[in-house]
């Protein structure tokens, strides 16, 4: 389970590969009824985002924002395949 800095709980990270280290997930929020979080918090995941990708270079193929949940496909460098970095 994470968990945001506002105290909010996500549920479990879904996952399901595709290719050769290219990757597609959904993360639901745990309180799904009426919760803005990903979209309120919209600058606090970009910000996140750019700071792992400083660390752990991917590429983000596709990437939707939704109230709840979100999806994302991306492509991890050749020869890594360990998406739970």
């Amino acid at each position: 389970m994470l968990i945001s800095k506002t105290g909010k709980r996500y549920a479990q990270l879904s996952t399901r590969i595709h290719t050769w280290g290219t990757w597609f997930f959904t993360v639901n929020l745990l309180q799904r009824h009426n919760n803005d979080l990903l979209v309120r918090e919209i600058g606090s995941l970009r910000e996140t985002v750019k700071r792992v990708r400083e660390r752990h270079p991917f590429r983000i193929d596709a990437w939707v924002v939704l109230p709840d949940p979100m999806h994302s496909v991306w492509t991890l460098p050749p020869g890594d395949a360990d998406f739970s970095m």
